[in-house]
């Protein structure tokens, strides 16, 4: 039987960072390459919804359509709008049948399990992104780390990382898993926005 996952760690430390982003900081640069802050969030907000309808196998437009071909205008709103969609997210993957099966996001079809797993990863990494990005700390607990660490380790060929993951980034291997992590995913774990 696949692994399955509780996405509210993950999830409620994204949340925790929203409160403290404030508009000027919309602009600022992420560690996602072109990407900014209120790119950054507009992603969260997709792909919770996307992943929401995934565990739900409720297909449509979130599912089918790319993340790079959907328009980032962040609502006015979007702080209660990310912390419901999150909410929804955890909900809709506590629901057992939401790993079993196929189902798709991103216009990809996968399997349920990959998908709840390719999900926790999102709310870990982006959650990092814009921690980083707006000068706030990131923890997660060592479970869902672990998670997002056997999904990365395991997506180390550069024809599966295409469109994805940047090159990985060399992290020593007594580095905190956090770290490694980061690095797997194709971040650099020192970088700071005075870099961006």
């Amino acid at each position: 039987m696949p692994a399955t996952y509780d996405l509210e760690p993950a999830a409620t430390a994204v949340k925790s960072l929203l409160p403290q982003v404030s508009d000027d900081q919309l602009g600022a640069p992420t560690p996602c390459a072109d990407t900014s802050v209120a790119d950054l969030l507009f992603h969260v907000l997709g792909l919770s919804t996307a992943f929401r309808d995934a565990a739900r196998k409720k297909f449509g437009p979130a599912t089918s359509t790319s993340p790079t071909d959907v328009a980032t205008d962040l609502p006015q709103d979007w702080r209660p709008q990310i912390e419901e969609r999150l909410d929804e997210l955890v909900a809709a993957w506590r629901d057992p049948q939401g790993w079993d099966g196929m189902t798709q996001a991103g216009g990809v079809e996968l399997p349920g399990a990959v998908a709840g797993q390719v999900a926790l990863n999102e709310l870990v990494i982006h959650g990092w992104d814009l921690a980083r990005a707006t000068g706030q700390s990131f923890t997660a607990d060592d479970e869902t780390l672990q998670g997002s660490h056997d999904l990365l380790i395991a997506s180390q060929d550069p024809a599966d990382r295409e469109g994805m993951f940047g090159p990985v980034v060399e992290v020593p291997a007594e580095a905190p898993l956090l770290d490694r992590v980061v690095g797997l995913s194709g971040r650099d774990p020192g970088w700071s926005a005075a870099q961006g």
